[in-house]
Parts: C-alpha cells; sequence; structure tokens
C-alpha cells in the first residue's frame, strides 16, 4: 500500500484531517441568497494547511454548475489572467460571444463580429460576471499566497467595484499573517479591512491520535504519544506519518528524520523571516521551563512592557500560542530545539 501522507506543501494529501467547520462557514456564508461576505481570508504560519483548505473549498463549489471557480496566480496581471481563464471554457465563451462581448484587444481570442473590441479590462469582466448573473451562475476566485504588491491593489480595486454593483462574484485568498495583514491595511483597500478571516488552528489531538491508531493499527497511548510530537502542526502531522509508514509503524525510529525535516523544510525559512527581537523572546520562551511570561522576562532581563509588541506579533503569526494568561509555549513541534541550536546572541 502507498504511503497515504505527503512531504510536499500544498498538496492535498490522501490522509487528511479536514477542517470541516471553517469550510462549512465559508460554503454557507457565499451561498447566502443576499451574502453578506464575498471575501474571506485564510491566514497561518508555514505549513498551516492554508492551500489545503482553499483547494478543499474550491472542490465543494466546482462540483456545482451554478459556480465557476477560477485559480489565479499572485505573480500575473490578476484581471487579465481571470478574463482569460473565463473565456477559455467553451461554455462560458458562447455565454459571452452571445452579449457581443469582444476581448481582442487584449489578445485573449474571443472575437465578435460587428462588435467593438472592449479596450479596459475592468470593464471587459463587468460585462461578463453580468452575462453570467444573468444565467444564474457564480464566480469564485481562488489566489494562494498573496502578497502586497501592485498587481494585487489592482485587482483588489477592481473587486471591490464588482461588489459594489452586485455582480455574482467571491474571493478566497491565503497568505503569512504579515501579508494578509499588508494587504489589509493597504489605505486604498478598505474594504479587506472589513473580509472575514480565518486564522489556522493547531489540529485537535484527539483527532490526529484518531487517525494514527487507525493508519499504524497501534495502541491508542502510543498514537497520543505520537500526536503530543506533533502539536496539532498539520505539516508536523503529514510528516510523523510519513516517516513512521516509511519505517514499519515505528515512530520512535523515525523522529530523527521527522526533526530533520521540520528544520530544513520549515523552521529555516521560518526563521529567516523573523526579526531580531523575534529571535530573541523565542530564545527566552527555549529556555524557559515553565514558559511564564516573568520567568521569560529575566532570562532576557527585559522591563514588563518590552516583551509585549513581540507577543502579540508571535502569536498573530502562529508560532506562539498564548491562550493560558501569563504562558507563552510555541505551537510548533520540537521548535525550542531549533532555537537553542541557531539563535546567536
Amino acid at each position: 500500500m502507498k504511503n497515504p501522507y505527503t512531504l510536499q506543501f500544498g498538496k492535498e494529501p490522501k490522509n487528511l484531517i479536514s477542517r470541516a467547520s471553517q469550510i462549512t462557514e465559508i460554503e454557507e456564508s457565499f451561498r447566502e441568497d443576499d451574502p453578506v461576505q464575498q471575501v474571506y481570508m485564510i491566514t497561518g504560519v508555514r505549513g498551516s494547511g492554508k492551500t489545503v483548505l482553499m483547494t478543499e473549498i474550491a472542490k465543494k463549489f466546482r462540483d456545482d454548475n451554478e459556480w465557476i471557480v477560477v485559480e489565479l496566480n499572485p505573480r500575473s496581471d490578476l484581471l487579465k489572467e481571470m478574463a482569460a481563464k473565463l473565456s477559455s471554457e467553451n461554455t462560458l465563451a458562447e455565454i459571452f460571444q452571445r452579449a457581443k462581448i469582444n476581448l481582442s484587444f487584449f489578445g485573449i481570442g474571443l472575437e465578435v463580429t460587428g462588435s467593438v473590441p472592449i479596450t479596459n479590462i475592468e470593464t471587459a469582466l463587468e460585462k461578463m460576471l453580468d452575462s453570467l448573473k444573468k444565467r444564474g451562475k457564480h464566480v469564485l476566485i481562488t489566489i494562494d499566497e498573496v502578497t502586497n504588491t501592485e498587481e494585487m491593489g489592482v485587482f483588489a480595486g477592481a473587486f471591490q467595484i464588482f461588489v459594489r454593483h452586485e455582480l455574482p462574484v467571491f474571493l478566497v485568498m491565503t497568505g503569512l499573517y504579515e501579508n494578509i495583514d499588508a494587504l489589509q491595511n493597504e489605505e486604498s483597500l478598505t474594504f479587506l479591512y472589513r473580509a472575514a478571516r480565518i486564522d489556522l488552528k493547531p489540529l485537535n489531538l484527539g483527532v490526529i491520535a484518531g487517525n494514527y491508531e487507525k493508519a499504524f493499527n497501534i495502541k491508542p497511548d502510543t498514537a497520543k504519544e505520537m500526536a503530543r510530537l506533533t502539536r496539532g502542526y498539520p505539516y508536523g502531522f503529514q510528516a510523523l506519518g510519513y516517516f513512521t509508514w516509511e519505517n514499519k509503524g515505528d515512530y520512535t525510529k523515525a523522529l530523527d528524520q521527522y526533526k530533520q525535516l521540520l528544520d530544513e523544510r520549515a523552521y529555516e525559512k521560518l526563521w529567516s523571516e523573523m526579526s531580531a527581537g523575534d529571535r530573541r523572546i523565542a530564545y527566552g520562551i527555549a529556555s524557559s521551563k515553565s514558559g511564564k511570561i516573568s520567568e521569560i522576562r529575566d532570562i532576557l532581563s527585559l522591563k514588563p512592557n518590552e516583551i509585549n509588541p513581540y507577543r502579540k506579533r508571535l502569536i498573530r503569526k502562529g508560532i506562539v500560542n498564548g491562550d493560558e494568561r501569563g504562558v507563552l509555549k510555541f505551537t510548533l513541534p520540537l521548535f525550542e530545539s531549533y532555537v537553542m541550536d541557531n539563535y546567536d546572541a
């Protein structure tokens, strides 16, 4: 039997723990007769399952004939790519041709005899979306790993106009905390600040344990110990499962490979993106036995107010859990070890 776990970021694994509540929230919101939300932003640390969640959502709507799902590359001319992908489907192209929407100016190839070419891409998309609206169609756009670029700004501005004109267009975007935050705080894109946002939390350890128990036919206590080693980190769940499978179900033989993979595939990039201040606080957390903020401050010789900005940012990034009052602990498995090995005072 083939290994049901995967080491590849963004790929939907065969052995998947679905985030059913988030999927249901977005699906029900978009399918309302008069939807309050037409934009969802999914954020979380690398390996938290943002892309997999978005893929699951897209599948839900792709199975519905009334919905058209368009995946866009965040580094492309988003508006032109959207028009090109919509017009590339034969059934949709026929709808646009009947509506006399001539896109030949953009080199897209949808030319209508006797109709003047449209020279503004926003105008073209408005006409396309309006023609789909008249036929009871809805368009779901998905964009993975967005950043605050000029292209994204232009697209978001146009999308805001589409929503204001009551066109049936919906958007799901994924991104790291700092990239989503930069977009939402862009002065010209205030409507994104009000967009619904889903911050991905760790997976339930009980569900992970149940998955491992069934996959490896192991005792519940062993499965629980494996689950604790993942801390609910989705990429950790997949990685430990993958290497345990390769080691004939013996997770103890998989631990060295598990740690090395987390370090190389996830933590090196994460560490490189952290500020010097973030790293210092991380070192304090890793050095603390209790995780208490008072102990962390003592280790780092910090005043009470000096830790707060970093604490808030690390929590928002999904690196640190601050649910327990006065305590900071890493959400990522074995991250203490990585910090201690790599922190350079």
